[in-house]
């Protein structure tokens, strides 16, 4: 039997292909046509794989998420591992700005977001925190970490210097944070991050929390 022209279609190529273009063209170009179209199919042959849409872009999210290491729980003192996991969670989402809004609905029924939160809340618990406070802090950490994602503060600032000189006067350096983007950002991330951690260790009685 010869072998087929183009790859046999299967959860692992719909999921690659469907991030490819989220990636390339954002969220609102995902379109089952499109993804089939690309993919060399017919649009009902992704229904043997995915019943929706929804399950396709499910599956995207849960692709992502699952890159995030979480190896650092179990390992390190509970808010040093908040910080290394941060970073990491982070770095994931950069990859994948335009995926950002989907992940940010929460875990729904996706397995690896599920262990993600499984994974952050029990360490949480484990390092004495009650419940209701480690759910507060990893809604507060994953609210962060989601929208330092989003995109860039920096290069939201035009290149332009006249159009700050006058009326903006505490502007007057704006059009160099484009150029700068990539450090100012991760500078105010880590600014963000460390102030959560104090903040955090600031409310953790007698300091038992910390260890």
């Amino acid at each position: 039997m010869p072998r087929p022209r183009t790859p046999l279609l299967s959860r692992e190529l719909i999921v690659a292909r469907a991030l490819a273009i989220i990636d390339a063209d954002g969220l609102a170009e995902l379109s089952t046509r499109r993804l089939a179209r690309d993919l060399a199919v017919s649009a009902p042959s992704l229904y043997n794989h995915f019943a929706t849409k929804e399950e396709i872009l499910d599956a995207v999210a849960d692709a992502i998420v699952e890159r995030v290491d979480l190896s650092m729980f179990g390992r390190l003192p509970w808010s040093a591992a908040l910080v290394e996991w941060a970073r990491a969670y982070r770095a994931v989402l950069v990859a994948h700005p335009h995926a950002v809004p989907l992940i940010a609905r929460g875990p729904g029924r996706r397995p690896a977001a599920l262990r993600l939160a499984e994974t952050v809340f029990g360490a949480l618990v484990d390092a004495g925190w009650p419940p209701r406070d480690a759910t507060s802090i990893g809604a507060a950490m994953r609210y962060f970490v989601a929208g330092s994602a989003v995109g860039s503060f920096a290069g939201g600032f035009p290149a332009d210097a006249g159009l700050y000189s006058s009326d903006y006067p505490h502007l007057s350096d704006a059009h160099r944070l484009s150029s700068l983007s990539s450090s100012v950002d991760e500078r105010a991330f880590e600014a963000g991050l460390a102030a959560l951690i104090a903040g955090f260790l600031a409310i953790s009685p007698d300091g038992r929390r910390s260890s």
